[in-house]
């Protein structure tokens, strides 16, 4: 059967493409170097979700939760689900043209396992050694193949370099890929299939607004990644990172996150004897730390656990930090439990 190729134009920003009816929007756009917002890739999230102008669709499968059968029949999509079987013209609702032309397309390579260590009791650091160099804006990520399966599991990288790949990942009971990390299952020497780079968690080189970062979890690892990037460019910008964590015994890094760019504030939501720092919910101790100050002039970066999340977002909009202004990347749990970047 005959793969037809279609083009797709996006407006507002009047960019054109060529896509094939076999790939999805999205991933021809990643093919050339389009850099559109996305989160899943898998149609459960909502953060590629645009309007259909003019033209046809067809989707794969995906969640009512992320577009919901009366949002399609007005014409809504999402581009990572959609494939194109006409000429398109598509409304972006969701962009950024800083990065929309800094996309680099993404690749499949296959690296080595070089080291699996515990940071806490349920956080894993798993570096990987590329057979080639593979280039990533600090903050971005990728799909990790799980061993054996046709599936993956998605996770920011924490380090800058192309060289080498680290990550930081949760263990969560009956996790796919976590699971592997924690009965030694995945070790040293073993071969694991990455692609990537995708994501667009990253700084806005142009900006220079104050940075609040907000973390919790394996969520560090972006965030991370991109205070690694400030420290080793000599950034300037002011910026603060307020972490989360159960418990002492939950926090890693100090020493280093002491020394980068940023103040640096953990608080701890649990009672942990002769804990000197903040305490209770990260969110509380943002709202009352920043509350007292002016930033509605802040760029503002979440990644965490989703309840934390979800409960930053409404509460920098109550700060005044403008929406667009506030960057996050949308992931959902699977069913087996492994997801997103925490």
């Amino acid at each position: 059967m005959e793969d037809k190729t279609h083009t797709v134009r996006f407006e507002p920003v009047g960019i054109e493409i060529e896509v094939n009816e076999s790939e999805t929007i999205l991933n021809a756009a990643f093919r050339q170097g389009i850099m559109l917002m996305h989160g899943c890739k898998e149609g459960q999230c909502s953060a590629c979700k645009s309007f259909i102008l003019d033209g046809e669709v067809d989707l794969d499968r995906y969640s009512t939760f992320a577009l919901p059968d009366f949002e399609e029949a007005e014409g809504w999509t999402l581009l990572c689900r959609a494939h194109a079987y006409s000429d398109l013209e598509v409304e972006l609702i969701n962009y950024d043209e800083e990065v929309l032309h800094g996309g680099t397309p993404p690749r499949t390579v296959s690296t080595i396992v070089e080291a699996v260590e515990p940071l806490t009791a349920d956080i894993w650091w798993l570096k990987l050694r590329p057979e080639e160099p593979l280039e990533f804006k600090p903050g971005q990520y990728v799909d990790i193949g799980i061993p054996g399966t046709d599936e993956h599991r998605s996770f920011s990288m924490a380090n800058t370099d192309a060289e080498t790949l680290e990550f930081m990942i949760k263990q969560y009971p009956g996790g796919r890929f976590s699971g592997l990390l924690a009965d030694g299952s995945i070790k040293p020497g073993d071969t694991l299939e990455v692609t990537g780079p995708y994501g667009v968690f990253t700084l806005r080189q142009t900006s220079p607004r104050r940075l609040l970062f907000i973390g919790g979890g394996a969520g560090m690892a972006p965030i991370l990644s991109l205070l690694r990037s400030m420290k080793e460019s000599g950034s300037q910008r002011e910026a603060a990172y307020y972490y989360g964590a159960r418990s002492e015994a939950d926090l890693f890094h100090l020493e280093e996150l002491a020394g980068l760019p940023c103040g640096f504030v953990a608080a701890l939501s649990e009672d942990s004897n002769g804990w000197g720092g903040e305490t209770g919910l990260i969110t509380d101790v943002v709202e009352r730390l920043e509350g007292e100050r002016d930033i509605a002039d802040v760029d503002a970066y979440v990644c965490g656990p989703p309840p934390m999340v979800e409960a930053a977002l409404p509460l920098l909009a109550a700060l005044g930090v403008p929406e667009k202004r506030i960057y996050y990347d949308k992931f959902t749990t699977t069913g087996t439990a492994d997801g997103g970047t925490s």
